[in-house]
């Protein structure tokens, strides 16, 4: 049985509008990037929300998106997922759950699994026209991927055509940790290969036990050829507002890009 938003059925194909517009509903570039990551738990939701909360004080309408959201809890009656109220709490905007994060499932694991499980199906249209519908009343728009780039959603269609869909160019987060060279490289040139633009990457600290991090992070910048954001330490309270101390200069570098 298939609910909410998302109906039953495969994707349906479907013209891809041109990129590069100004307009949200051309699906293009329209103020807006797409965050994702070299994995899971590498801190993908904290980024994006300190990015939106760096918008939201500069003076922009900020929102953050998550479209597919994996894993619930059951508080106070209300079924919630724990990375759509971070991203929530930091927009300067009225917006629903339902808005900031308009599938979510209730299993924590890879979306084409607990949709599957949960006996709903992942609408590729519906999808699209949620994140515009929120995006469109935005100055600017962060749209969380889930997992890594290339993360199943349904047969022949994944997060990283969902960035394509979008048009949107990429920020990258980076978790710091043993094999995070390899995981990076390997995703700015998945993200390129789609023809999207490699916006900026952020080093978030996810083993601050990490050897040799210097040497890490030399060999990330010269490999990713795409500017640096930022570089997060392992913060004991990484509220938005912590992160963003350490991202000072993201917004003015990925707004002049835009402006390009």
């Amino acid at each position: 049985m298939t609910r909410g938003l998302f109906s039953a059925g495969p994707p349906q194909d479907e013209k891809q509008p041109p990129r590069g517009g100004s307009d949200p509903r051309s699906g293009g570039a329209w103020g807006a990037f797409f965050i994702t990551g070299t994995d899971t738990e590498i801190g993908k939701t904290a980024i994006t929300a300190a990015l939106t909360h760096l918008a939201a004080q500069s003076g922009l309408r900020a929102a953050a998106i998550k479209p597919l959201a994996a894993g619930q809890d059951c508080v106070d009656g209300r079924w919630v997922n724990e990375d759509v109220l971070r991203l929530r709490a930091a927009s300067n905007m009225d917006l629903r759950d339902d808005e900031v994060g308009p599938l979510q499932l209730r299993t924590p694991c890879a979306p084409h699994i607990a949709a599957r499980l949960e006996g709903r199906t992942i609408s590729r249209d519906s999808l699209l026209a949620a994140v515009r519908g929120v995006a469109a009343r935005a100055d600017i728009a962060f749209v969380e991927g889930v997992g890594g780039f290339r993360v199943p959603l349904v047969p022949g269609w994944d997060t990283a055509d969902l960035a394509v869909d979008l048009g949107l160019p990429v920020v990258l987060v980076v978790g710091l940790r043993l094999g995070c060279i390899n995981h990076a490289l390997l995703t700015a040139e998945a993200v390129r290969a789609r023809g999207l633009p490699l916006a900026g990457w952020v080093a978030n600290t996810v083993d601050a036990a990490m050897a040799h991090g210097a040497d890490n992070l030399a060999a990330l910048e010269a490999g990713l050829s795409a500017p640096l954001l930022g570089h997060v330490p392992r913060l004991s309270d990484p509220h938005p507002a912590a992160i963003a101390a350490h991202l000072p200069k993201a917004l003015a570098l990925l707004l002049a890009q835009q402006a390009a």
